[in-house]
């Protein structure tokens, strides 16, 4: 028996300040708002993938911890200049891991979330439109 069909997929994150962070991926890293829930967020990131940003309530805390929203674009050092003239925290400059085979940098959004910006330099990734 196969499992049923997935049709899309969602991250979701809390904030501590909703409006901040929205702010962030919809105006610097430029997503496009899927919809508007009121307490939660959810943007377009490509294809059929989204990032929820939610607003913290009493059933949910803010953990950075174990949790990375990975951009894969074949720009990494256009990002890397990118988000550091909109003054976004960087930690390091891009490096390439011979570990995974890819080429990246991470940085922080302004709830302290990791984001990670990276390519692929396998060929074993799959390319934008293969299944």
């Amino acid at each position: 028996m196969l499992p049923p069909t997935i049709d899309q997929q969602i991250t979701f994150v809390y904030c501590q300040n909703l409006e901040v962070c929205c702010a962030f991926y919809e105006g610097v890293l430029g997503l496009r708002l899927a919809i508007d829930q009121g307490d939660c967020r959810i943007f377009h990131v490509t294809g059929e993938a989204f990032i929820g940003l939610c607003r913290c309530g009493s059933e949910h805390n803010v953990s950075q911890d174990g949790v990375t929203f990975t951009i894969v674009t074949p720009d990494v050092d256009g990002w890397h200049d990118y988000l550091k003239d909109h003054d976004t925290e960087i930690l390091g400059p891009p490096s390439e891991s011979r570990t995974f085979q890819i080429y990246r940098f991470f940085a922080r959004d302004p709830e302290g979330h990791l984001l990670e910006f990276q390519r692929f330099l396998s060929d074993d990734w799959p390319s934008v439109g293969s299944s």
